[in-house]
């Protein structure tokens, strides 16, 4: 099938770069913003999306979708489309691209499959993408994967695994462990020493012996802090990805205690947009989190 309508679930931060990307390659990208927040309708407007009136109304106008929520969400997001499908007597190339366990994924796949829908396997690896930028991925599984490659005409950069549903997923849960998994690490052990009273003879060590650590920890730390309530579910996602194949969840599930300490403060509940407009330097954010702790203890 040919794809030239696509919707977007959810236009938040990564789904509105997406669906900007896609709008300037020409194709239509319509949501259904029904119960969304206004800064989603902001994000959505801004990229140039088309808010429809209702679930069926979006199903029958999209050759494809990409659902793109938090984790939590992603099988009530399956749940909602598949009675949508039903209702619309229709079909549609579902392609989660979610941060998502790969049995999270087979279980977000039967559902949508059962009402009638292709599935597709997708992680996203890399920051909203924008128009003309290379730089975000798009790995793909499944038998559908390969309609999916069409939107590389649509500037998108999709990498096409293969036919097993899940590896996309599992590529996706495996990167993040490192990455995310390395700022978590950072950020506690930063907060530790901070709250030891031994922050600045760390620093002054990081720096002898450990500078480029010591550079990605004062440049990711920050930026993690509005992201953190996302990446809860997605450390809980890997842990329960490894603990599929036999290895310990805890690392992860340790993680994501780390990231929920981080969203439940005042500046982890800050917005992303607020965020950047005041830039916070690694001491003041690793200051204000050992301050909200304390409060809490």
């Amino acid at each position: 099938m040919r794809i030239e309508t696509v919707a977007v679930l959810a236009p938040g931060d990564m789904g509105h770069a997406v669906a900007a990307v896609l709008k300037a390659k020409g194709l239509r990208v319509v949501t259904c913003l029904g119960g969304r927040s206004a800064r989603t309708r902001a994000l959505a407007a801004a990229a140039g999306v088309e808010d429809l009136a209702d679930d069926v109304a979006l199903v029958r106008a999209a050759d494809a979708l990409l659902a793109i929520v938090v984790p939590a969400q992603a099988g009530a997001l399956a749940a909602r489309i598949a009675a949508a499908l039903r209702g619309a007597g229709t079909d549609l190339l579902y392609v989660d691209c979610n941060a998502i366990a790969p049995q999270t994924a087979g279980e977000v796949g039967r559902i949508v499959e059962a009402a009638g829908a292709r599935f597709v396997d997708a992680g996203i690896i890399g920051p909203p993408p924008r128009p003309g930028a290379a730089g975000t991925r798009f790995y793909a599984s499944g038998a559908a994967a390969t309609e999916l490659a069409q939107l590389r005409d649509h500037g998108l950069d999709v990498r096409v695994l293969g036919a097993r549903a899940g590896d996309a997923s599992a590529v996706k849960m495996c990167y993040a462990a490192l990455t995310k998994g390395t700022t978590a690490i950072m950020t506690e052990l930063a907060l530790a020493a901070e709250r030891l009273g031994v922050s600045e003879a760390l620093r002054a060590e990081l720096a002898a012996s450990q500078p480029e650590m010591l550079e990605r920890m004062e440049r990711g730390v920050p930026a993690m802090v509005p992201k953190a309530h996302r990446w809860v579910g997605e450390m809980e996602e890997i842990a329960r990805t490894f603990a599929a194949v036999g290895l310990t969840p805890l690392t992860f599930e340790g993680a994501a205690a780390l990231y929920a300490l981080v969203a439940g403060t005042p500046l982890g509940e800050t917005s992303p947009e607020d965020w950047r407009r005041r830039a916070r330097t690694f001491t003041e954010v690793v200051g204000g989190l050992a301050q909200a702790r304390s409060r809490r203890d």
